[in-house]
């Protein structure tokens, strides 16, 4: 864009929708380089130079900015649409980044007075500034944090409402942030890698699915071919290439460690047939490793579903990841999804599961997977980039995008004992149990994680259909956290549940409840936004050093549950559509 005086143009522009995920990008020149909105995204490595405006955030819920380099810029991040007494920007993170030759590093609209309550949450952390007039503008011109004409860094600031863990507190200003574990850093900052294009290699380098055997036309089992690939790949030191298409599988399919996977247009891992089918004996679709296998695995650009056709998936894990790699060479997932129902051979349309929010009968042809994605005690150091697990809410087959009942138990479990994990961009939706679970685990980085509860909640209540307690993988006992006499609010899916675990760090998170039994009343501010009673929790005894940032919830009445207490009530913490907590510390 031109860098011209007067210059007018425009860059990247987002004004809608429910992200996401952006990265490796430049922006040159323009008025505004960037303008973002939307409910929430992770954004991270993009650099601006020259620009009047870098980014203009014109709304969003939750936001997470990470590595971005801003030079010789007049304002960084303009986060002021809708001024002090209509802030239209929920929460923003931004941290391990560099503002330089800048006039404005962030401008802001927020004051104590200003409307809506928490409207405007800004935490920033790990800021190299070098060169810049003012770090941190409000309205009126008024300085909140002076600039500099050198070299500092903004180890931490932030203005918004603090729980510590259950006193409030409207806090602005600086702050000493937590000790990150050195598991998950490079050179002082949190890991990250963009995904790998193999753009390097030769031709020669890659083995293609197809040419090995496997079919991928969504009915032909592809089981041994799909296998002999993969194998066939590690042996020959090859990047296996899955051509597009659908691979049926009749057995779990094992990715050794040494394996490089990448899909084209999303290529498709399907289950099918009896040997998933067991909910009390569950089996791994996709198993990457054996338990105590070590060693790199790269995975990108694929989906793992299943198909209700011939009998349903009760007992299908569609990822168990087993490998254990090492913090200074971990593994890595990038575009990796799981879909369950809602698209065409799946047997889970709007005619094989419409939703019957006047009956409680359960369609037990419905019940689609087990798990989606299970990280188990011998896994460690795993990256994991814009990776979406979700049930279907309607079926993407269907010109109206009727809505669907489709079940599903868990969503994302980690259980990792040597932990060391990011997720980055990662968002986990529908699972009737849990979204994020994590158990006697530590060290995680999530960047704004996003979640949604079930639509059909509490039509059928948590735990059915899923109604025996797995206690071995740590299942939530609904009977425990709702007694006699609770409402049925109680019983529906946590968006993020934590137990026995350290040193956990959540960098934006967005858990929303939109619906009560497919009806959306609930949300109405009138109606205290009570479509569920509570949706994160963590215990008391186990769990130590969690911090979450910039949380962000929709229609559920307590943001954060210790154990059975309510530690933050979403009446005291009115965004511009969810409840914000600008920063939540377990302890200390």
């Amino acid at each position: 864009m031109s860098s011209n005086k007067g210059t007018q143009h425009q860059g990247l522009y987002i004004e809608a929708g429910s992200g996401g995920f952006l990265t490796d990008l430049t922006f040159y020149g323009g008025l505004n380089a960037a303008v973002f909105g939307n409910q929430q995204f992770t954004m991270r490595n993009m650099a601006f130079y020259n620009s009047v405006t870098a980014i203009k955030q014109v709304w969003n819920w939750g936001w997470t900015y990470k590595s971005i380099t801003v030079q010789n810029c007049t304002t960084g991040l303009d986060m002021t649409n809708g001024g002090p007494s209509n802030q239209a920007v929920g929460s923003v993170v931004w941290l391990d980044s560099t503002f330089k030759d800048t006039k404005v590093a962030f401008s802001i609209a927020r004051t104590d007075t200003s409307s809506p309550n928490t409207g405007g949450s800004l935490s920033i952390e790990n800021v190299a500034l070098n060169n810049v007039g003012t770090a941190v503008l409000g309205p009126n011109n008024a300085i909140y944090l002076a600039g500099i004409t050198g070299q500092t860094t903004i180890t931490g600031w932030k203005t918004g409402n603090t729980y510590n863990p259950t006193a409030l507190g409207k806090r602005q200003g600086g702050w000493t942030p937590p000790t990150r574990p050195a598991s998950l850093l490079v050179n002082g900052k949190y890991y990250e890698r963009s995904k790998p294009q193999y753009e390097t290699l030769p031709v020669t380098s890659f083995l293609s699915a197809r040419s090995s055997g496997a079919k991928g036309d969504g009915n032909t089992d592809d089981t041994t071919a799909l296998q002999n690939a993969i194998n066939s790949a590690v042996t020959q030191g090859k990047v296996l290439f899955v051509d597009a298409g659908t691979y049926v599988v009749r057995k779990t399919i094992l990715i050794p460690a040494g394996s490089k996977i990448v899909g084209e247009s999303y290529s498709v891992i399907l289950s099918s047939g009896t040997f998933f089918s067991d909910i009390n004996a569950p089996q791994p679709v996709v198993q990457v490793g054996n338990a105590g296998d070590t060693g790199v695995v790269e995975w990108s650009d694929m989906i793992v579903s299943t198909r209700n056709n011939e009998i349903a998936q009760a007992g299908a894990i569609l990822i168990k990841w087993n490998l254990a790699s090492t913090s200074s060479s971990p593994s890595g997932m990038w575009d990796v999804h799981t879909r369950i129902g809602g698209f065409k051979n799946s047997w889970l349309n709007v005619a094989d599961c419409p939703t019957t929010p006047s009956s409680t009968a359960i369609n037990t042809k419905c019940i689609a997977a087990y798990m989606s994605m299970w990280i188990t005690k011998s896994a460690a150091a795993l990256y994991m980039e814009n990776v979406w697990l979700w049930v279907a809410d309607h079926d993407v087959e269907d010109p109206n995008l009727s809505q669907i009942t489709v079940y599903a138990g868990r969503g994302l479990y980690i259980e990792s004992t040597a932990g060391t994990f990011w997720l980055v961009g990662t968002a986990v939706e529908h699972h009737t149990l849990y979204q994020y679970q994590v158990a006697n685990t530590k060290n995680i980085f999530m960047g704004q994680i996003q979640t949604e509860t079930p639509y059909y909640q509490p039509n059928p209540a948590a735990p059915a259909p899923f109604n025996t307690v797995n206690s071995a993988i740590n299942d939530p006992n609904f009977a425990t956290y709702c007694p006699a006499g609770s409402p049925t609010t109680c019983f529906m899916a946590w968006g993020l549940r934590i137990v026995a675990s350290n040193n956990i760090f959540v960098l934006g998170a967005g858990l929303y409840s939109f619906f009560n039994n497919y009806n959306t009343a609930c949300n109405a501010l009138s109606a205290g936004s009570n479509c569920q009673t509570a949706i994160f929790t963590y215990d008391n005894a186990g769990s130590m050093s969690l911090f979450a940032y910039n949380l962000n919830t929709v229609g559920s009445v307590s943001m954060v549950n210790r154990d059975n207490v309510v530690l933050a009530k979403n009446v005291d913490n009115r965004n511009n559509f969810p409840s914000t907590i600008n920063l939540f510390r377990s302890q200390g």
